[in-house]
């Protein structure tokens, strides 16, 4: 297979959404393949729009979800730099060479003129579009103008009339007509590219083969096809990815839910777990198969089976992919990734080995990190108040006579393990003519504070005699 060189161009706006993370990844995974590069671009020309540290934030993110770029921002390699705005003279180069061809032109007019065509089309029920009045102007009009005004900007010619095949890696030949494209504009007032000649300028420079991009970007594809067919270079291919959408099926967006990667890492989601699960946002690998490392995703993956239609964020299928990650890694390794999120105060009064023992008895029941922390809390504090709600349907009026014999009876245990306690617990409960339930329920309330989790048995050998003997005599008491 050729090599193939794809790109990530973001722009540095906010947060790294979850779709571009998608458009990342599947980028990343096409050109790993092949052996290929996988660039970072940073696309900062529209200068209004930028929030400081945003840059730093998505190189920061990528390189948590594991997706590492080849060439980018501190990595140099066909171009010196991939931040657009430190390559403005070459995008003003290119510009004059399509004016200097014939395929673009200065535009003077004002935005109030620009307003007032806008309006006029639109109170005509006709689509809005520049109306190329300077498209007609002579090279003398045009020094003239450029002598007595700063105000300007250039804009590509697009033909008046035909059409333009797109041949799309998911969609196949899309057709457009050339009378419903308008001339864009190539170099704003301010001297910076508009993000349509910077793309193919750039594309081309890097020496991209293969474009991924959201759907959204399709109608700009016979600008970008044009352009490269003005400048007589050979155009990538393109492959348009379908919209995330939310369960009712609307555009994916922060008023239904979270968005950004960054919520997702803070909330405790693991970074395999969630690049799997993005990449089956569109994608799967045609059989019944779930679970995808980066590693197999890079061997499985093909645009060939990216579908067209919207693919459907469904929360419930992150947290069980969440949930079987946790399963499948030691514990070590789930205390080191936990780490930011205990507190110093829990950390300073527990050893390590307690930490890897309570992350044992509870991976299989929790769904992001923090439930351990969370849904395991007794392992590291003794409860100090009690659910009162809890508490009647839990411990009894029986209960503190029931729990203060279990309480001889294991304090004889040894050694003071689950199967031991499980053992004399049982021959109570038989010799006293007692439910199990009768002793389980009273005994992880005293303990835990809860209705549900790990074995007692398990709850009880991980805190160690010592501990259990105080926490129920307590509650006894």
């Amino acid at each position: 297979m050729k090599s193939i060189r794809t790109r990530f161009a973001p722009s540095p706006t906010g947060y790294l959404h979850v779709g571009g993370l998608r458009t990342a990844l599947y980028a990343y995974l096409l050109a790993k393949q092949s052996n290929g590069q996988f660039l970072l671009r940073i696309e900062d020309t529209d200068q209004t729009r930028l929030v400081p540290g945003a840059t730093e934030n998505i190189i920061r993110t990528l390189g948590w979800a594991g997706i590492n770029f080849d060439e980018g921002p501190g990595k140099p390699g066909v171009c010196d730099t991939y931040i657009q705005s430190e390559r403005l003279p070459i995008y003003q180069k290119y510009a004059q060479e399509l004016i200097a061809a014939g395929h673009a032109y200065y535009c003077f007019c004002s935005s109030d003129r620009l307003e007032q065509v806008r309006a006029t089309q639109i109170a005509h029920k006709l689509p809005p579009a520049y109306d190329k009045v300077c498209r007609a102007l002579t090279p003398e009009e045009v020094s003239h103008k450029r002598a007595s005004q700063d105000n300007y900007v250039i804009r590509m010619k697009i033909p008046a009339e035909g059409d333009i095949v797109c041949h799309d890696l998911i969609r196949g030949d899309v057709t457009f007509q050339w009378k419903v494209v308008d001339d864009q504009v190539l170099i704003k007032s301010d001297g910076f590219p508009t993000y349509h000649l910077a793309v193919v300028v750039d594309d081309h420079l890097m020496k991209i083969t293969h474009v991924i991009r959201g759907e959204e970007w399709l109608s700009s594809t016979p600008k970008h096809l044009l352009l490269y067919h003005y400048f007589g270079w050979q155009a990538p291919q393109f492959a348009h990815l379908p919209l995330l959408l939310n369960p009712d099926r609307s555009k994916l967006s922060k008023r239904q839910g979270d968005v950004a990667v960054e919520d997702y890492r803070s909330q405790g989601y693991l970074p395999e777990a969630l690049i799997n699960f993005i990449a089956f946002l569109g994608w799967n690998p045609g059989d019944t198969r779930e679970i995808f490392s980066l590693e197999e995703l890079v061997k499985e993956f093909s645009l060939s089976h990216v579908g067209k239609a919207g693919a459907v964020f469904n929360r419930e299928k992150l947290d069980w992919l969440n949930s079987q990650y946790l399963q499948r890694l030691p514990a070590a390794t789930i205390a080191q990734r936990l780490q930011p999120f205990i507190s110093h105060d829990l950390l300073a009064n527990n050893n390590p080995e307690l930490l890897l023992r309570a992350i044992d008895a509870l991976k299989e029941r929790v769904i992001v990190l923090p439930d351990v922390i969370r849904t395991g809390d007794y392992f590291f504090q003794a409860p100090t108040e009690y659910d009162q709600e809890l508490a009647k349907k839990m411990w009894k009026p029986e209960s503190a006579t029931i729990v203060s014999g279990v309480l001889e009876a294991i304090a004889q245990c040894s050694p003071f393990d689950a199967a031991t306690l499980e053992g004399a617990i049982r021959k109570y409960a038989e010799s006293h003519k007692l439910s199990m339930g009768s002793i389980i329920m009273p005994l992880r309330f005293a303990l835990s504070n809860k209705n549900q989790g790990p074995s007692v048995y398990q709850i009880m050998e991980i805190l160690g005699k010592d501990e259990v003997m105080r926490r129920v005599t307590r509650q006894v008491r």
